[in-house]
């Protein structure tokens, strides 16, 4: 039994060989591919002013120790001309088909629009729920857009409180669309937080002052009110 055991060992040891040697179906395939390594100069996200020419920061890229920055190629919606949030890509890809990439993000803004801006929430705006107050504690990013007729686009009216403070990232922060009459008085057209579909701001008043660049709110959101401050 034990002879026969191994003859048959041996058999399939063989036919296995057979099969490795007469395989040519991995022939030609590259088993190490080496990638390339892709470095941005400057700040990853970039505030610039309408009207003003955009000036690339620059790139670095790399493959088996060799610069290869000219074979990247770039992708760009930027229009300097109008006020926005834009996105530049970068890519390099090695001669398997294996790309590395990198982003940016443009943000153009109007320093003649007294709205239109990068805001910061101030540390002591809070949430108020069950009666308890907690405060932001921190100052998070808020960007007012023109949309060209006198309707601003807000990419958080929450002031990053889910964003940023909470850490749950950019979708669930709160876009809304506003107005801002000629006495700083902000209306409600619209809201929308992609992470909760079914969540939309209940209230919302607010006043804008141009002349210290700050927005102040208070905002009723499911259940709880938030009491915003933004400043630029």
């Amino acid at each position: 039994m034990k002879k026969s055991f191994i003859y048959i060992m041996m058999l399939l040891l063989t036919s296995v060989g057979f099969v490795g040697c007469d395989d040519d179906t991995t022939e030609g395939v590259t088993r190490i591919t080496v990638y390339a390594v892709l470095t941005l100069n400057g700040d990853a996200t970039l505030y610039l002013d309408k009207g003003t020419e955009y000036e690339e920061p620059g790139y670095v890229a790399t493959l088996d120790g060799e610069d290869v920055s000219s074979d990247v190629v770039v992708s760009s919606n930027v229009d300097m001309a109008k006020s926005g949030i834009y996105s530049i890509v970068y890519t390099i890809t090695n001669s398997d088909g294996f790309s590395a990439s990198q982003s940016r993000t443009v943000i153009v803004t109007d320093p003649n629009d007294p709205v239109e801006g990068i805001y910061y929430s101030t540390a002591d705006s809070y949430r108020l729920y069950n009666g308890a107050q907690t405060l932001y504690g921190g100052s998070y990013p808020t960007i007012i857009i023109n949309n060209g007729d006198g309707i601003y686009s807000v990419d958080d009216m929450l002031g990053g409180w889910y964003c940023y403070r909470a850490g749950y990232g950019t979708n669930y922060q709160l876009n809304g669309v506003i107005t801002v009459d000629d006495s700083g008085n902000i209306g409600l057209i619209s809201s929308y937080i992609a992470g909760w579909s079914s969540y939309k701001l209940d209230s919302l008043s607010g006043t804008v002052d141009t002349s210290t660049g700050t927005i102040s709110m208070v905002e009723s959101f499911a259940g709880m009110e938030f009491y915003v401050t933004l400043t630029k």
